[in-house]
Parts: C-alpha cells; structure tokens; sequence
C-alpha cells in the first residue's frame, strides 16, 4: 500500500506550469518525502523538476528551519532568493519565517475531499494562484 505514492498522479496543471516556470526559475520539490519517492513520482507525470530537495538531503522536516535554510544552502542562495510555492498555509508560514518568499496554490481536495484546512491562503502571501499556470503567469511567464 504505501508504494503507491510512488504512482500518484499529478494535479492536471502541474506539468504544464511547471514546464513554464522552469526556463526562468529553479523548480525543485523541498519534500519531507524521500528522494527516490519523489523521483518516481517525477517520472512517472512527467514533472520537469531540475532537482529534488528536502529532509533526506538536509536531515531536518518541514517545518523545522533547517528544512528551508539548508535547502538554501544547497542551492548557494539565500532565502530571499527562494519562493516556496505550497497549498499548505503552515509550510509557507514557516518558509517565511526563514526568510524565503511565499506562494498558495489553492488545491481544495489537496487533502481530500472532506478538506477542511487550507482551502483559502490565511496570510497574505507573495503570490496566491489558483494553479501552477496561474501562478506562471503571475510570475511573468
């Protein structure tokens, strides 16, 4: 059961977003998941990712500091250079918190469909977009 994470399907935006972004911006998952979860995941959707970050790399789980930080570290940029993009109010609450830029992308059955939590942005972050295409085209591409 727990391998079928490994064969989710992305949101129908996803690829398509990311795709956009990817020539102007790094895009990288920072993912408490492990490395080769996340590189299955890529695989099979498709996912244009240029690496894959997170808590196997930095030792440390969002939303503990040295999750963001060490992930900025890795890239050789500061914070303020990094835009967390998340449907998760408390990731990007706490990607703020170091210092990186904020995006909400609204996913209302993100976590499923009795979703209760994250259904609207609760702060006012950078950039709140209504998918990755979205939110392309309110970064400028």
């Amino acid at each position: 059961m727990n391998l079928a994470w490994h064969r989710l399907d992305p949101w129908p935006d996803a690829v398509a977003g990311l795709t956009r972004l990817k020539p102007r911006y790094i895009v990288a998952p920072l993912s408490n998941g492990n490395i080769i979860l996340i590189l299955d995941m890529a695989k099979r959707a498709g996912l244009p990712w240029d690496a894959i970050l997170g808590a196997e790399l930095v030792r440390a789980y969002k939303p503990m500091p040295e999750a963001y930080l060490g992930t900025a570290d890795i890239l050789g940029m500061r914070p303020d250079e990094i835009c967390m993009v998340a449907a998760h109010n408390g990731d990007l609450a706490a990607a703020r918190q170091c210092g990186m830029r904020t995006a909400f992308v609204v996913r209302p059955t993100e976590h499923g469909l009795g979703q209760t939590s994250d259904l609207l942005p609760q702060e006012p972050w950078d950039v709140v977009a209504e998918d990755f295409v979205d939110l392309a085209r309110k970064l400028g591409v």
